[in-house]
């Protein structure tokens, strides 16, 4: 059954639909009892049109609300634009265009794009960051939190761009260089601004658990990781000459006795403290060499290990032996006091620095591994002391105790994470609220004065002096100072943009209002987010910040929740011939071009139908061509069936229903590959089905329903065709019968190699293909197959598959 009598084009109803969607306001959340699901992708940044890593998380992000809606749920499908940055400052300053103009340009190019893509936002949600009316809230959250002392100002050695004159976070920073602009990076020491997020580490440790099992394995581990949780103890080492002890934090106790010197974090006031007059040159000369180098280069394995002998010995708290004090730039200054003791025998970063600088190497617990003496590679394991004193023989756990208690050493548990560093040297960000007056200190800006806005002149985005751009607005930064009314000034930092992003899903439910940073009725209603939908590399940037930020505002009083998102997906990387897309590369698909070409419909389903939401698709590899194909059959269907009254093909109708259930299970499961697939072999069936089958039309029906949250446009001209009234995506989503899913059963019996592996019960009318994916699938196949090369299989529904493999050294064969 099909008929080609009509041509399917799948761009002239674009714009037809768009308007009656428009009308009928058929994405908009409804304000009834209905439950509710809440959807929200990462917003995007406006730095020109939609790209293709757009095109996938949006249409990740709106297969989940599509479904969800015909599931039951009201859904509410925010968007917004993180719309404050760097980028869009070097894009005006380029240009010679004020930020505005080139920010606000690209959003609306942006917002037609999403449009033209058929997304199903409820357009009432609206906003964008670099709005007044948005950031007059980021300015009142930093007011309540430095309130709170979640918000402070001290001296820090930050990352430096010279070129693009601000500072930046670890992660924008490349081997060595700006990433944006590819300048030499520099360590600079300025007092900036910082959240307090270390306080809340345990925390966030531990509120994990309720995230597991909703959140990917690989984000948690991630999280944990950066967070960094060590538990161990402060020792005491004496250094001569000098009255006060260094405090050292070690997580091994039990290597106490393997210490043969110090490490100082190069950077590290302690450094340039115990430096001796005669070592002061070679110091000052590394500590400028190790300025360039990022805080994650100096952690890399494979880089060498620098250093200086700064001509002062530490004195061993158990020995009394004196150990030489190095400074070194892979030691950080923020780990626990910026010195550690240095066991090279069982640390292999000790162990490489002390190979480049002769230094002792002493071996003191039995790990079983071999001598690092002879291998080069520490012996990292724990076991039985040796050459430990009165500690030798016992395990290492017991050792750690013993020793702590012998010499009086403070028991703690430190963190790798760090406070967050929200202060920038930029223009086009939130302004910091505060006063600079030379009477008071740091003075807030009174609430009653929010926003503080950003100066439309009188200021340069690039001051030759090397000052902030908002430092050049001498009108904007000379003010009275709000507590005694005396010269003052404002700050002239602007906040991190990850602030922005931290909360933003909180206003989407009512982005106007007015009396607050989000409308506590909404919240009530909406939050926390059900479904949230972005990339894995904001793992340990802004899904931290988002997280930490929640809970602050939840002690504060003014959040009932303290976990922003209950379920995350992943989206992959769009990619081009096996790598990331870039100019520089001349591998960028455009993806206007390929909507133009074949059209929105066919461009979301070659998304969704590559493969896993969290998997990387390669362009290449892909065809949308043949996706206008699939659509194209599709919307044929719809043309040909009738409403027949007559009598209907049972096992057509049990196909039917069978496919509509795994296509829901798919759904469940976020497997929009394989729910496309079920669609595919459903078109098969019902173009070899009778037209005149009032089961065909059921099918058909069926298909366009499910359709819509892949391929919107055309299920819409489906359901039009087959004599229905918009919109088919408020139509209830197709239930299978139960009583049509129960077929006769046969046992399967799967081989290797005509050895029985397995015995599988299956429906007794499976597929050939669906017979060998469950075969090989088996986990007692996979065990005996294990790498081998599968070299044939051989499939006879539905008693029978048999699989050829070369096992071992020889070949196999039935």
């Amino acid at each position: 059954m099909d008929s080609g009598a009509a041509a399917y084009d799948p761009n002239a109803v674009v714009g037809k639909w768009i308007a009656v969607w428009d009308e009928l306001r058929t994405y908009e959340a409804r304000d009834d009892d209905s439950p509710r699901s809440y959807v929200v992708s990462m917003f995007p940044y406006p730095s020109g049109d939609l790209h293709m890593g757009h095109a996938e998380v949006y249409s990740i992000s709106d297969a989940i609300a599509r479904y969800l809606r015909m599931r039951g749920q009201n859904v509410l499908n925010g968007i917004g634009w993180d719309s404050f940055g760097l980028p869009a400052e070097n894009a005006a300053r380029k240009r010679d265009l004020d930020p505005r103009d080139w920010t606000y340009s690209n959003i609306e190019t942006q917002a037609r794009s999403f449009r033209r893509l058929g997304v199903s936002f409820d357009w009432r949600t609206r906003l964008h960051t670099s709005d007044p009316e948005y950031y007059r809230w980021n300015q009142w959250l930093f007011l309540r939190l430095f309130e709170a002392g979640l918000a402070y100002r001290k001296q820090a050695a930050v990352n430096w761009c010279p070129n693009d004159q601000t500072v930046l976070a670890n992660e924008q920073v490349i081997g060595g260089r700006c990433e944006r602009c590819g300048a030499v990076v520099v360590q600079r020491p300025l007092t900036q601004w910082f959240f307090h997020t270390t306080g809340y580490a345990q925390r966030m440790l531990d509120d994990m658990s309720r995230l597991a099992g909703h959140w990917p394995n690989e984000i948690l581990a991630m999280q944990r990781n950066w967070i960094g949780r060590s538990v161990g103890a402060y020792l005491l080492f004496e250094i001569e000459g000098r009255e006060d002890a260094v405090r050292v934090f070690t997580t091994r106790p039990d290597t106490l006795f393997g210490a043969t010197f110090l490490v100082v974090a190069v950077d590290a006031p302690l450094a340039a403290e115990l430096v001796s007059d005669g070592q002061r040159a070679a110091f000052e000369a590394y500590r400028k060499q190790a300025a360039t180098a990022t805080e994650l280069e100096r952690l890399a394995a494979d880089r060498p290990k620098t250093g200086v002998f700064l001509g002062r010995y530490a004195i061993h708290p158990a020995t009394g032996e004196r150990l030489p004090v190095y400074a070194a730039e892979y030691v950080l200054a923020q780990y626990g006091t910026g010195a550690i003791m240095a066991v090279p025998a069982h640390d292999q970063r000790d162990l490489d620095f002390a190979l480049v600088h002769a230094l002792p190497i002493r071996l003191v617990i039995d790990t079983g591994e071999p001598d690092p003496r002879d291998t080069e590679v520490a012996a990292e394991g724990e076991g039985r002391l040796v050459d430990s004193a009165e500690f030798t023989g016992l395990p290492s756990a017991e050792a750690r105790n013993a020793i702590v208690e012998r010499i009086g050493a403070e028991r703690a548990v430190t963190y790798r994470w760090r406070d967050w560093l929200i202060s920038r040297q930029r223009y086009w960000g939130t302004p910091i609220p505060i006063v600079h007056c030379d009477r008071c200190g740091l003075v807030p800006v009174p609430y009653e004065q929010l926003p503080v806005t950003l100066p439309d002149n009188g200021y340069e985005l690039r001051p030759a002096d090397g000052r902030s751009p908002l430092a050049s607005a001498t009108a904007w930064v000379n003010v009275d100072c709000p507590k005694c009314g005396g010269a003052a000034m404002r700050d002239t930092d602007t906040m991190d943009t990850f602030v922005d992003s931290s909360w933003y899903f909180l206003r989407y439910p009512n982005p106007a209002y007015a009396d607050g940073p989000f409308d506590p009725a909404g919240v009530a209603q909406w939050l926390p987010v059900d479904e949230y939908i972005g990339g894995r590399e904001h793992a340990t940037g802004h899904l931290m910040y988002a997280r930490w930020l929640t809970k602050a505002l939840h002690d504060l009083g003014l959040l009932p929740f303290d976990e922003p998102f209950t379920r995350l997906t992943n989206q992959g990387q769009v990619i081009m011939n096996g790598k990331a897309m870039s100019k520089t590369l001349g591998n960028l698909v455009n993806l206007q071009e390929q909507i133009a070409n074949y059209g929105p419909d066919a461009v979301r389903v070659t998304m969704l139908f590559a493969g896993p939401p969290e998997d990387d698709i390669d362009w290449a590899d892909v065809s949308p061509a043949g996706a206008v194909k699939w659509l194209t059959r599709v919307w044929r269907l719809s043309g040909s069936v009738t409403r027949s009254t007559g009598d209907s093909d049972e096992e057509l109708r049990r196909g039917v229903h069978r496919l509509m259930a795994e296509t829901t299970s798919a759904m469940d499961a976020r497997r929009f590959n394989v729910a496309i697939a079920r669609l595919m072999e459903l078109t098969t069936l019902l173009r070899k089905a009778s037209a005149d089958d009032p089961v065909t039309r059921e099918g058909v029906e069926a298909l366009a329903v499910m359709l819509s949250c892949f391929a919107p446009f055309t299920a819409e001209e489906m359901w039009e065709r087959l004599g229905h009234a918009p919109s088919v995506c408020t139509q209830p989503w197709p239930a299978a019968d139960p009583a049509l899913l129960v077929t006769a059963s046969a046992t399967c019996v799967v081989q290797v190699n005509g050895k029985i592996r397995d015995k599988l019960s299956v429906p007794a009318d499976i597929s050939e293909s669906r017979l060998q994916e469950l075969a090989l699938s088996s986990e007692r196949v996979r065990t005996t197959l294990g790498a081998s090369e599968v070299t044939r299989v051989v499939v006879r529904p539905p008693t029978l598959v048999n699989i050829v493999a070369l096992l071992g050294d020889r070949a196999s064969h039935v």
